[in-house]
């Protein structure tokens, strides 16, 4: 018998503190038509939310010719730059290194170790007005929230008859994408 009181004592305990979560959460209705209606919401935080994707990784510079080295530069399409953002954004670039690396691919023409950076040059239109790469960031277009902002990107490469000896050389831009 005491089992069965106990028993009956918990269910009586748990049964008082169910009740009002149930009932808040409970309509009724009676009649025809019957409608019941129960308030109650909804919340959420939706935070700054930013994308860029580059259409390659990596982008193989034209290799010089002599025709290159008499203008002093060559051109290279880059990558394709695709922003979505919820908000205001602005996409950034910059070199991570203030020299090329470089590597030597003949004997007794050592390649280039102190070719600059700004030997690289960036726009975002092909005949428009090229920058030379800087270590800093520096805005290479902005805009505000959108479904998908497309930028291409072109390089220039200055080249010196003197100075841009045979060699392998690589250089990593940086591109930042931020939200105010």
């Amino acid at each position: 018998m005491r089992r069965i009181r106990l028993c009956a004592a918990v269910v009586t305990i748990v049964g008082a503190f169910a009740r009002p979560s149930m009932a808040a959460a409970q309509c009724t209705a009676s009649g025809a038509p019957a409608t019941c209606n129960l308030p109650g919401s909804v919340s959420m935080t939706a935070g700054r939310v930013v994308r860029v994707q580059v259409s390659a990784g990596s982008t193989a510079l034209t290799a010089p010719t002599p025709t290159d080295f008499d203008a002093g530069f060559n051109s290279t399409t880059g990558p394709l730059l695709t922003v979505s953002a919820n908000a205001a954004w602005m996409l950034h670039i910059r070199a991570s290194a203030a020299l090329w690396t470089a590597t030597n691919t003949s004997p007794g023409a050592p390649a280039r170790t102190t070719k600059p950076a700004a030997d690289l040059k960036w726009s975002t239109a092909s005949n428009g007005t090229f920058n030379a790469l800087t270590t800093t960031d520096v805005l290479l277009v902005g805009g505000s929230a959108t479904a998908s902002s497309a930028t291409s990107l072109y390089f220039q490469t200055l080249y010196n008859w003197t100075l841009d000896t045979p060699g392998n050389y690589s250089l990593a831009v940086i591109l930042t994408l931020t939200s105010p």
